[in-house]
């Protein structure tokens, strides 16, 4: 064991504690049962099965009110492994449920037997008619997916709230839809083709010219049995006309019989029935998408309304306007949404009965688009509006920004409700559709039986397609609160079907919770037509169980979870998934969601029990080691929840007074820890790579490979050992040389000024002088000590850089320039909490300002560009995204070359600093799709701007990344 191995046993959590109902049982402590992880591997390859309780554990949760366990997770790599499972499960009589991003609002992603994760393998976009078609794997986000569709004036019809973490598999499986999608837009009606896996494991492409012939050799009794159901359907006119009828309004509740009246064939009986089945009828390995035009000209317009349903009232006139999307928000969904980035915070003064429509009209030119607000100002002028607040101006908008603003509180609904919910509730997500015309009367009887069952629902919705959604939170270890939301639910399902003949699932797909009301909405002949089709296809059960169909009428009270308190920083989290794709640990150990997923089951647990004790033992790598600590997932989360921030609380818990004492000592003699780090890279030049790279490991396995850095060949040669001469006087602004850019120099054989010496000749040139103050050495940005937890050496540093940037600054009347973004982000915000009250009181007076801003605003402008190179590829970093400065990154790299092109999987790269030598394994996972695309072609440049991202972007890709600010100084030098 390496000397200073932390103590696992330190994140255990504190306090008494009661057992939760739904905790996992000791006897799971141990993971998947030895037979079945054994056989599997058997099967498919030990890397490809996951079987501590660890994994087990955060596999469990998605977005939903449900919690079941599995038995063991899969991680399938191509339809082989899909087949492989299958037929596994056949013959051992085992149950197979497949999951890919986990947003699913009902428990879909959830099995009790065998869980296939069928989204880090499945990933990729084709497309294909110069935009017009695209082929998409099933792991693909939605984003995603548009980003590569968004050069060619495409789009695709679906666009659910949670399109940057949902997956188009997905999509497909539950037909999603969206706020503009309705009932036309949606993936039954955009899809062109599929390939899928049956639950036999026939493979069907439903492109392929001979897939019938084909699908009838392999499966007659399938192909007979579809063409039966089909005949048996046509022949009841009565039937007919109900399945026609229920799909006029949106509705994903039960398998989709009209697809044996749209398909002539078994396999476009089966085209339309993989669509919205949940994966309970085969697995959607492929995609192909007839996409959208992608109208570029928007007017949007937030408008409020004294009540629920007097804004509900108003939405058939925008409708008839052409608006393109109009969404509903009530006062509590309104309230909540302050808890979003750039929400104003007046909103938290709303009214209780005041409600919103947020309106979007959409064009492919201004003069369409006028002709569009010229109807709305119409509109506009016969409703009863008000102003409850100041920030609310009733009018619509042409400015992006303001737009994208109104989006993120609309698309950030269910999280930020969750979020505010009282603590320790569990959050249930409803989703109905009424016809459009009864949407306010539908509102008024939604609110009277909300309020007759104690509820206070949070209600919004795509009014402009009647489909409303409403969270209840209620305590799920609590019987009577369980019975109360049992009642509601009855009495919703009731009135929705009985009054309004609604969908009881209009975009979210059955599910658990509204399996037991199937036969309610569609009556005994429609649902026992679905029960058959499922044991045609299914005929042993393998797929999904009591998902969709489910004859238990308490199924949906069945594996709701309880949502225990956890740090407070992380306790408002619905697990909601948005966070997953950004984090750069996603493919290797886990991601910010499941980090707390594993931790409310802790605290499920009673103190010390065997499953808790297995956890503690693997979370420290899985969890906290392998954290890249980079915050992108407070980005992603529309609550702002920074579980990257609470992982640098556990670091600073496992460690040692010894250790904090160690590291404070470190900061406050940082000065001569520089220049030994200096002279070690040095020194590395004559040393050998070889050399140091085993040096390091021996003392990686000795002490901790948490705390010694391995070696590098990427890493670059030492800086020069002084700053270049620069003139106080004459200096505009200061400028701050990161510590990492006085340490490590540029990419090895570069010829040429380093970036200290660049920038104060670029400011130069410009006529915007620098100067550099000659006591910087020894200072830092305070990032070495708070990305690892060390509280009192990042106090030291903090204060020290405050106090040292506010007298080069004279008191804040220069600006700070800092050359590296991360350091930036770090003197600009990370070290506020960290302050002493004065130094705050010193802070509030400096203006932080990063070297991309400070070269594209100041300089550029000023610049003359004499020669460019013909590409370049770039590297926004995630500091720049939290200083929203990637624009900038952009801006000068077209000022360096012809082409500048951002890769599409561009994201974090994990190096974090150091953390990419600690765990190189991290920055090589996160990094893998970025490089894929950056290797697939040459560029004559690759550029960033952070020297430890460079690095990492050099290991990761084998070309050489360096400052945008060097291409710069050679692109205008004279």
């Amino acid at each position: 064991m390496p000397l200073l191995e932390p103590n696992p046993q330190a994140l255990r959590p504190g306090g008494r504690r009661r057992p939760a109902p739904d905790r996992v049982p000791d006897l799971q402590a141990q993971g998947t049962p030895r037979h079945l992880r054994e056989e599997l591997a058997a099967v498919l390859g030990a890397e490809k099965v996951l079987a501590t309780v660890s994994d087990l554990v955060r596999y469990a949760s998605d977005a939903s009110p449900y919690r079941f366990v599995p038995q063991v997770v899969v991680v399938a790599e191509d339809i082989d492994d899909i087949s492989a499972v299958l037929s596994y499960a056949h013959g051992k009589g085992r149950e197979v449920v497949f999951r890919a991003a986990g947003t699913s609002l009902n428990g879909q992603a959830q099995g009790e037997d065998i869980l296939v994760d069928v989204r880090r393998h499945w990933v990729g976009v084709e497309v294909l008619d110069d935009g017009a078609r695209a082929r998409i794997r099933p792991g693909t986000t939605v984003v995603r997916a548009n980003v590569a569709l968004a050069p060619y004036g495409r789009v695709l019809g679906p666009d659910p709230a949670s399109a940057v973490a949902c997956t188009i598999g997905g999509v497909v499986a539950n037909n999603a839809s969206g706020m503009t999608a309705g009932t036309t837009r949606n993936s039954y009606r955009t899809v062109a083709s599929l390939t899928f896996v049956l639950p036999s494991g026939t493979v069907v492409d439903t492109a392929d010219p001979d897939a019938d012939e084909e699908l009838s050799r392999a499966e007659p009794r399938l192909c007979a049995g579809l063409l039966a159901l089909k005949a048996e359907i046509e022949a009841d006119p009565e039937l007919t006309a109900r399945i026609r009828a229920k799909h006029t309004i949106k509705n994903t509740n039960g398998y989709r019989l009209d697809a044996f009246l749209d398909g002539a064939t078994p396999v476009e009986i089966l085209r339309g029935l993989m669509v919205g089945s949940e994966g309970t009828l085969g697995f959607i390995a492929e995609v192909v998408f007839d996409t959208l035009p992608l109208d570029r000209e928007v007017s949007t317009a937030l408008l409020f309304f004294p009540s629920l349903p007097t804004a509900a009232a108003a939405v058939p006139h925008f409708n008839d306007a052409g608006a393109v999307a109009v969404e509903l928000m009530d006062g509590n969904t309104l309230r909540a949404s302050v808890s979003v980035a750039g929400v104003p915070a007046d909103w938290a003064g709303l009214p209780r009965e005041t409600a919103a429509l947020l309106v979007e009209f959409r064009a492919p030119d201004l003069a369409a688009l006028e002709t569009y607000e010229a109807r709305a100002a119409g509109v506009l002028e016969r409703l009863e509006l008000v102003a409850p607040v100041g920030s609310v101006d009733n009018a619509f908008t042409r400015d992006a920004r303001t737009i994208a603003g109104y989006w993120k509180a609309r698309k950030a609904f269910v999280t930020a409700v969750g979020g505010s919910r009282p603590a320790g509730t569990t959050l249930i997500t409803e989703d109905f559709a009424v016809p459009p015309a009864r949407l306010a009367e539908a509102c008024a009887e939604l609110l009277e039986l909300q309020a007759r069952h104690g509820f206070d629902a949070a209600v919004a919705g795509h009014a402009a397609h009647g489909n409303l959604h409403f969270l209840l939170a209620f305590d799920a270890g609590e019987p009577s609160d369980v019975e109360r939301y049992a009642a509601f639910m009855d009495a919703f399902c009731k009135l929705t079907v009985e009054r309004f003949d609604g969908s009881l699932k209009a975009e979210h797909a059955t599910g658990r919770n509204i399996a037991p009301y199937l036969e309610l909405e569609w009556g005994p002949r429609a649902t026992e037509l679905m029960w058959r089709t499922k044991e045609l296809i299914d005929p042993d059960g393998v797929l999904a169980p009591r998902i969709v169909l489910d004859r238990d009428p308490h199924a949906h009270l069945r594996g709701l979870k309880t949502l225990p308190r956890v740090e407070a920083i992380a306790d408002p989290c619905i697990e909601c998934g948005f966070c997953e794709p950004t984090c750069p640990s996603h493919d290797l150990t886990t991601t910010p969601r499941q980090r707390i997923v594993l931790r409310r089951e802790m605290l499920r647990q009673r103190d010390g029990s065997p499953v808790e004790t297995a956890l503690l033992e693997e979370y420290g790598y899985d969890a906290v080691d392998t954290c890249a600590g980079d915050s992108t997932c407070k980005l992603a989360c529309p609550v702002g929840i920074d579980t990257g921030a609470l992982m640098k609380e556990f670091r600073h818990e496992r460690h040692s007074a010894r250790e904090e004492r160690i590291a404070a000592l470190t900061a406050r003699n940082f000065r001569a820890v520089e220049a030994s780090a200096r002279l070690a890279v040095a020194a590395a030049d004559r040393v050998g790579d070889r050399f140091l790279a085993s040096v390091t490991t021996l003392a990686r396995t000795a002490v901790r490979p948490d705390l010694v850095p391995k070696w590098l060949p990427e890493i670059p040669g030492a800086a020069p050992r002084r700053l270049p001469r620069t003139h106080r006087p004459a200096a505009v602004a200061v400028y701050y040389p990161a510590c990492v850019n006085r340490i490590f120099g540029g990419p090895a054989g570069q010829r040429g000024p380093s970036l200290p010496e660049a920038v104060v000749t670029l400011s130069a040139r410009a006529g915007r002088p620098v100067w550099i103050a000659q006591d910087v050495a020894g200072t830092c940005c305070a990032t070495i000590w708070h990305s690892k937890g060390y509280v009192r050496g990042n106090e030291v540093m903090a204060n020290r850089i405050v106090e040292a940037a506010w007298g080069w600054t004279a008191g804040g009347r220069l600006p700070l320039v800092v050359d590296a973004s991360s350091c930036a982000l770090g003197i600009a915000h990370e070290v506020v909490p960290h302050l002493t009250e004065e130094n705050r009181e010193l802070h509030a007076e400096l203006t932080v300002i990063d070297s991309l801003v400070w070269a594209a605003d100041e300089l550029l402008p000023r610049l003359t560009v004499r020669r460019k190179v013909g590409s370049a590829v770039v590297h926004p970093t995630c500091s720049m995204r939290h200083l929203e400065d990637e624009d900038r990154l952009t801006a000068l790299a077209a000022a360096c070359a012809d082409e500048v092109v951002v890769p599409a999987d561009a994201g974090c790269c994990a190096f974090a600093g150091d953390r990419g030598m600690l765990h190189p394994e991290l920055t090589a996972s996160a990094t893998a799709r970025e490089a894929a695309e950056v290797t697939a072609r040459p560029f004559d440049a690759h550029l960033s701007a952070n020297r430890m991202c460079e690095i990492g972007m050099d290991r990761a890709t084998g070309r050489s990344y360096e400052s945008v600010l060097l291409a710069l100084e050679r692109a205008t030098r004279p």
